[in-house]
């Protein structure tokens, strides 16, 4: 499964340097004037776990896969984009087909780097980007609402459903606040708001780009985020572009020693993951045994059928079980042989809710 993340904001406050050093590619030209990106580049990432690593010893893997995500590198916004303005359609559009926005703003001062407003305001930029994202699904909806209302009077279904939900968000964008406040009353609800594709509608984790020196506490312009994010439900965290590609350059058993110098116990990627994993309500399950232990994403509250679908589309058509160990387990007891001998390998159906951290075997017929 994994998500995708479109990486947005003002133009020069970062995205771009983030994005390379998080891809640990050159992919995204960064350079120090508006719209280098013109188009959105997409580099997929291996999300770290380090379970997965001790699974694959115990198994004596040969091959050791890590599940993926995908950044989005989508081009600065500008005041006016929701109206056409610098590249707005196609900002737009780029956001609508991503699962999650990670919204770089600028919270280090630096008089030989632009911005494109000339002050370093994260809040103000953080406003400029969302007013012009509520103008557009805005504009989206004063159009869709009246036309379902009046079909729901004709006794439409459908339209009765589409009034009810979107108007609700209809409201709360003329109040000034996002769509993804909107709270749907059952599931045809919530599956006519999703369908809807709202700009507002997507979860947002903001990422404070510092400079290095406060990479490892952030300072005043961060913490304003932070409470921003906290107002709202969202998800913060605090990374230094610099320092992320600084990372890539050095051999990779320099890094942690790199870190730790800086006082940082992880990387920026593996903290922008985490939050994304729990913005979206992802977790993962493996699977294991000596050609390969690999990683798998899915949602939380998925069934043992629908993690076999991650696999393999047959394997959740003819899913019959589940042959589970528990992460906890499967390490304490040195693996699949260990577990079956103690009693803590189970047979799950179709009805199992997946847990972090399971180990699977998915028995089926096709």
């Amino acid at each position: 499964m994994g998500f995708r993340c479109g990486i947005v904001g003002l133009p020069n406050v970062g995205k771009s340097t983030l994005f390379n050093a998080l891809t640990e590619t050159q992919a995204a030209q960064a350079a120090n004037y508006p719209f280098c990106t013109i188009e959105p580049n997409v580099g997929q990432v291996a999300v770290p776990d380090e379970r997965l690593d001790k699974i694959a010893a115990i198994a004596k893997s040969a091959k050791v896969i890590p599940t993926q995500l995908a950044f989005v590198d989508i081009a600065g916004l500008v005041k006016g984009a929701s109206q056409g303005e610098g590249l707005g359609n196609q900002f737009l559009g780029n956001i609508r087909e991503v699962d999650a926005i990670v919204h770089v703003l600028r919270c280090f001062e630096d008089d030989d780097i632009q911005h494109v407003a000339n002050k370093v305001d994260p809040l103000a930029d953080a406003e400029v980007v969302e007013t012009e994202l509520m103008l557009a699904d805005l504009e989206s909806l004063e159009k869709r609402v009246p036309n379902a209302q009046k079909r729901a009077t004709g006794g439409d279904k459908e339209a009765k459903i589409m009034a009810s939900v979107l108007g609700q968000a209809l409201d709360l964008l003329r109040d000034g606040k996002p769509a993804r406040l909107t709270q749907p009353n059952d599931e045809e609800e919530a599956r006519v708001f999703a369908q809807a594709q709202l700009l507002t509608a997507k979860p947002v984790l903001y990422v404070c780009n510092v400079a290095e020196e406060d990479a490892a506490d952030g300072n005043e312009l961060s913490a304003q985020v932070f409470a921003k994010a906290e107002a709202e439900g969202a998800q913060a965290v605090v990374v230094s572009a610099a320092i992320e590609a600084e990372l890539v350059a050095m051999p990779i058993e320099d890094r942690a020693e790199y870190l730790e110098a800086l006082g940082l116990h992880e990387s920026g990627l593996a903290r922008v993951i985490r939050a994304g994993y729990e913005l979206l309500d992802l977790q993962t399950f493996f699977t294991a045994g000596p050609k390969e232990s690999r990683a798998w994403t899915v949602a939380k509250g998925a069934k043992a059928p629908q993690a076999a679908g991650e696999i393999h589309t047959d394997f959740e058509k003819g899913f019959i079980r589940a042959e589970t160990i528990a992460y906890d387990d499967y390490i304490a007891l040195n693996g699949e042989a260990g577990a079956k001998e103690a009693g803590k390998m189970r047979q799950e159906g179709k009805e199992y809710l997946v847990q972090d951290g399971d180990i699977m075997l998915f028995k089926f017929n096709v």
